[in-house]
């Protein structure tokens, strides 16, 4: 005898079938036992307790489905609150897809509780995270105004003060070699300040609705016009029917022209930066469509151990960098709602893969520190 079979038959809780097959059988019994003994003998007390006790079997099987059914379909509005709450979450509200029933809606319910619980964990863990990163800017934003302050107004004398001991050497002079350099130092030290200014008191992105292809051209232009003595070749690669969404096309220019650039400084002599963009399908039901841009080079490529590293704030492996580009650029695509990421191969070169999400109206989103 299949004992397996008989123990899933009369397991508690019922399941609906169960269920179901319980109250067609009290109902039948009904009918059958007062059609019997009313032809039979007629009615009398101990058919009378039968068929209450049936009806009432029956009334509480009703309740049961009832309940079950309503129990379900309370879960679904709880998923689907929950999918408005936290749209990029998906999993967070994917089903068991274990068998109905009772069992299956209580495995279902500890699932979803579980799952909220290390959501909000995760939340509260990325708040604190923005709050003490928040502080510290806040801190190297009064720090960096004070020092821009008192940095550059000096630093315009002496910028002026080359450009006019400059003048004075014949264009064979020795120093003037000299007075390049102090120039591009200079150059280079307000640049540092700017950086510093754009990392410690960021600007809110101003979202309009944008064509990711006129950014692209942009960024090309001024890239070509810095790629000096190097043979470098750009690629992009874009569908013809991309269609426009809502972003701060600035920012993004100014994302793209820094992952640009860098590719074209990991070159050493010639070498090819193609610039690619396609749009992913959302996650989850009700999101929307992500595009994923990339920026790919075939130059030096970045070590491992810096793979994990080349986002924070001050983290260089250039000579003469700031350490501020990545950061920031990662920064504003935190505010779009996007992600920015790298991968690379030492001698092959490295690919950054920017994540954004395709939407009509764009919500300010806040920036997540937390690395």
């Amino acid at each position: 005898m299949n004992w397996g079979s008989l123990k899933r038959f009369f397991r508690f809780p019922p399941t609906f079938g169960q269920n179901l097959v319980v109250l067609i059988s009290a109902l039948a019994g009904i009918v059958l036992l007062t059609a019997a003994e009313w032809f039979r003998n007629g009615l009398n007390i101990r058919l009378e307790l039968g068929i209450a006790l049936l009806a009432a079997l029956s009334a509480a099987t009703i309740v049961l489905i009832y309940q079950e059914r309503r129990s379900w379909a309370l879960l679904r509005e709880l998923r689907t609150a929950i999918r408005r709450i936290a749209p990029n979450y998906f999993t967070l509200t994917m089903p068991l897809n274990l068998e109905g029933g009772t069992v299956g809606l209580e495995s279902e319910i500890r699932a979803l509780a579980t799952r909220w619980k290390d959501f909000c964990d995760h939340c509260h863990g990325a708040h604190d995270a923005e709050m003490l990163q928040a502080e510290h800017l806040a801190t190297m934003g009064e720090l960096a105004a004070g020092v821009a302050h008192e940095i550059r107004n000096p630093l315009a004398g002496i910028a002026g003060a080359i450009e006019i001991i400059t003048k004075d050497f014949p264009k064979d002079h020795p120093d003037r070699e000299v007075m390049e350099d102090l120039r591009q130092e200079v150059r280079r030290i307000e640049k540092v300040l700017n950086d510093l200014l754009a990392y410690a008191k960021p600007k809110p992105p101003q979202f309009g609705r944008a064509d990711l292809k006129e950014t692209f051209a942009r960024t090309l232009h001024l890239a070509r016009q810095q790629t000096g003595l190097k043979n470098v070749e750009f690629s992009v690669q874009i569908p013809p029917d991309l269609p426009a969404f809502r972003m701060d096309s600035e920012q993004l220019h100014q994302v793209l022209l820094n992952l640009v650039l860098n590719g074209v400084q990991a070159i050493e002599r010639e070498g090819k930066i193609t610039i690619a963009a396609k749009v992913e399908a959302s996650g989850g039901p009700g999101q929307a469509n992500l595009v994923e841009i990339s920026v790919s080079d075939t130059g030096a490529g970045i070590p491992p151990e810096s793979l994990e590293r080349i986002f924070r704030p001050f983290y260089t492996t250039k000579r003469g960098g700031t350490g501020l580009g990545l950061s920031l650029c990662r920064r504003i695509i935190r505010q779009h709602g996007g992600t920015l990421t790298v991968e690379s191969k030492l001698g092959k070169g490295s690919r950054f893969v920017i994540l954004l999400p395709m939407r009509e109206a764009v919500e300010e989103s806040r920036e997540v520190y937390a690395q």
